[in-house]
């Protein structure tokens, strides 16, 4: 279907935060405005003679590369930060899922349904993204049905105890 609220025909942009040294001598900082599926290396090198750009607390404005001295992206993090917050060294479900330990089994449930939705791969398929990322995600949805199987494999045997318990052992005949 289409959409009312985006113009026909636009390419979705993203921002990505930088500082630039104009051959001026000034320096500004704000954000860079990039089409999807491109990266910043594509729009620096593209054949455009401009670039469009967002100064912090000013408008929009297009810059000619010609008076682009250097370019800084400011605040992108490393892909070594995003794998090494998704070890498995230190495994712990109900943290993994963000509920405690005496956490009904309801709450529980609803916490993997919700982190599942975030972190499927079928939800970042299509996206342009980097390998980082793509790597960060897998292993994030890896470890939330980790902790889910980690959390659920006691609960069947629980189950089974109960079901001894509640059936009875002998039944007599119903009498004539």
């Amino acid at each position: 279907m289409f959409e009312r609220n985006k113009i026909d025909n636009a390419p979705e942009q993203s921002t990505v935060p930088v500082e630039i040294a104009l051959s001026d001598g000034a320096m500004v900082k704000g954000k860079l405005l990039v089409a999807a599926g491109k990266t910043l290396i594509d729009v620096l090198n593209g054949s455009g003679a401009f670039i469009e750009f967002e100064p912090y607390g000013g408008e929009r404005q297009y810059l000619a590369k010609s008076r682009i001295d250097s370019l800084k992206p400011v605040g992108v993090p490393s892909g070594g930060c995003l794998r090494q917050r998704a070890r498995l060294d230190d495994f712990d479900p109900y943290q993994i899922l963000g509920v405690g330990p005496g956490t009904d089994w309801e709450t529980i449930r609803q916490a993997y349904l919700q982190l599942s939705k975030v972190y499927h791969p079928d939800r970042y398929a299509n996206a342009p993204l980097p390998e980082e990322v793509r790597d960060y995600l897998a292993v994030m949805a890896r470890r939330i049905n980790a902790a889910y199987a980690a959390l659920e494999a006691p609960r069947p045997v629980a189950k089974q105890a109960a079901s001894r318990v509640s059936t009875p052992i002998y039944t007599s005949q119903p009498r004539a």
